[in-house]
């Protein structure tokens, strides 16, 4: 008997892989519910979830060329775990992005000896640094 895609059967646990596993259906043939289509949740070593002749229900969800079966144990259960809602924009403040702003300058009127100073310092090591990149060889020497 070919079993029919989307159809939910009984079978048996006959075989486990590192992979998946082998099950017989119920009214013959054999099918794999392959190591992702287990559980809902993510399953790192298949043994915690079955167990060799353990009953489970499958849902055939293809069949190959060769005619190979393949199952799904998370597909086959009544009520699945509820999905989580999606959070809707509420109006709520949203983060801003990281985008580059530059520092809003101060009139030079408004600005003190020191301000003045401080800006005037930290111009000038911007642009020695700028000149040095500039000249700096890739290896760290200096062009001629």
């Amino acid at each position: 008997m070919q079993p029919e895609i989307g159809k939910i059967y009984n079978g048996k646990v006959k075989g486990i892989t590192q992979y998946g596993a082998f099950i017989d259906l119920e009214g013959g043939g054999t099918g794999m519910v392959h190591i992702s289509e287990i559980a809902n949740t993510f399953v790192n070593e298949i043994r915690d979830h079955l167990t060799e002749n353990q009953e489970v229900k499958v849902k055939v969800i293809g069949i190959n060329e060769a005619g190979k079966v393949s199952l799904s144990i998370k597909k086959a259960l009544d009520n699945p775990p509820p999905q989580k809602p999606k959070r809707q924009n509420d109006g709520q403040k949203r983060n801003k992005p990281n985008v580059y702003e530059p520092k809003k300058t101060v009139p030079q009127s408004e600005m003190t000896f020191e301000d003045m100073m401080s800006h005037f310092k930290q111009s000038s090591e911007e642009r020695m640094c700028d000149l040095k990149r500039s000249t700096d060889r890739k290896n760290g020497t200096r062009r001629k």
